[in-house]
């Protein structure tokens, strides 16, 4: 028995409102350019629209004229989707509670999550959506999930209930410890005053 390794998201497909709203949502509020066009081959009907969320990977939404936007909440039952989240800086995330009460947009306000900061609103179609943004950068060569996996490893030894900024500080010292060469025979921790 062997696995069907994945290596990513290729897409995430949404079932959106009209044309428009579902542009004006996507492009107009949370920048994604609108990169694609076209009708959905299982549903000519309906259209299929594709948009960049700023990896190159795409969020696709099928539309259809006669639907309008729903703001009730999207079910949340086992096997629904709860939120989707996309990446945003720090210098976005700090504009994201003015720019939404710009528009109207009711949300949670800044969250705490301990290793990055969210924030929750609905889209037209009321599917939560999620702006995380990271409190750490990885180190060169290494990715997020390193860090998150090597934090949670010393979170869990320290007995911590949620990985919190210290964990994060040390799983990214211990990556550079076991990634990146130096010169020098003794790597720890010294106090030269």
């Amino acid at each position: 028995m062997r696995k069907l390794q994945v290596q990513g998201v290729h897409h995430i497909t949404l079932t959106g409102a009209d044309r428009q709203t579902s542009i004006d949502f996507r492009e107009g509020v949370l920048g994604m350019p609108f990169i694609f066009d076209q009708p959905n081959l299982d549903n000519p009907g309906d259209g299929h629209l594709y948009f960049d969320p700023g990896d190159g990977r795409l969020i696709t939404v099928f539309t259809n004229e006669s639907r309008v936007p729903d703001p009730c909440r999207t079910p949340t039952v086992p096997g629904c989707v709860h939120h989707l989240a996309f990446a945003v800086s720090k210098a976005t995330f700090s504009q994201a509670v003015k720019r939404l009460d710009e528009r109207g947009i009711a949300h949670s306000g800044p969250k705490d999550r301990g290793f990055m900061d969210s924030i929750y609103f609905k889209d037209p179609m009321g599917l939560l959506i999620e702006l995380a943004c990271y409190r750490f950068a990885p180190p060169t060569g290494c990715t997020h999930a390193d860090v998150m996996i090597e934090a949670h490893r010393i979170r869990a030894a320290a007995g911590a209930p949620h990985i919190a900024e210290e964990h994060l500080a040390d799983a990214i010292e211990t990556l550079v410890d076991q990634h990146q060469r130096s010169l020098s025979t003794d790597r720890t921790p010294k106090h030269p005053y």
